[in-house]
């Protein structure tokens, strides 16, 4: 009787993994710098290949689509770099600040504290996918597509303080939500700082007085009114 052969298992050495995840951080950069420079459309995945020093069949097997590379390169940029984004979430030092505080108070100002790096790193890249959005179907797409992932994201801060019980009484996940999501915009960010000249400390201040404001009960948040540092000093 033949003896049973067992499938070979697949190997893959650390020194391979260490390259593979070097190779998805360098096309990662690269297709940064193009998106960057040169905007989504005219950032072609030929070109992209290039600029990493890899072949485009490379770049599809790694990401599937020019729409996923650029949502890699915004999550890169959202973690303050490739390798960042490599860790969970939760496990990321800023996160991990605002999970592990107590107080509701002080977690919407160490989430507030996250957003003018945020907007520095991807405004950039956002601000030309935006200014292109209106005469590309794909790049509507791939903006609706950025929002409902940004949408997603900052739900969970929410769920967040609704499991703790820390939301104003009436107030539901969905209008808390939505709430977050509209404050912490680029549009908002861009009409404070970029239009009128606000400081990053001071729309951080401010953001973080307005979220306490609309989304903590009145006790937790009637010391949150802004300090003057909006209005005075600039």
């Amino acid at each position: 009787m033949s003896q049973a052969v067992k499938p070979r298992r697949r190997y893959e050495s650390p020194r391979r993994q260490q390259q593979a995840a070097q190779t998805r951080r360098d096309i990662v950069a690269a297709a940064g710098t193009l998106f960057r420079d040169r905007g989504y459309s005219a950032a072609s995945m030929p070109l992209i290949a290039a600029e990493a020093g890899v072949v485009v069949e490379t770049l599809y097997r790694a990401f599937g689509s020019k729409a996923a590379l650029f949502r890699a390169v915004m999550e890169a940029l959202v973690a303050g770099g490739s390798k960042r984004s490599e860790v969970p979430v939760e496990d990321r030092p800023a996160i991990r600040a605002v999970i592990n505080e107590a107080n509701p108070r002080r977690q919407i100002a160490l989430y507030a504290a996250t957003q003018p790096g945020i907007h520095r790193r991807v405004g950039p890249l956002l601000r030309a996918l935006l200014g292109a959005v209106a005469t590309d179907p794909e790049l509507k797409a791939l903006w609706k597509d950025m929002e409902a992932w940004r949408l997603e994201g900052q739900g969970r801060f929410v769920g967040m303080l609704a499991e703790r019980g820390s939301l104003r009484p009436g107030l539901s996940f969905e209008f808390a939500r939505d709430i977050l999501w509209t404050l912490c915009s680029l549009e908002v960010h861009d009409l404070l700082v970029v239009s009128r000249g606000w400081t990053s400390k001071q729309y951080e201040e401010w953001l973080t007085a307005a979220l306490e404001r609309e989304l903590l009960p009145d006790a937790e948040a009637r010391d949150s009114r802004p300090r003057g540092s909006t209005a005075e000093g600039r």
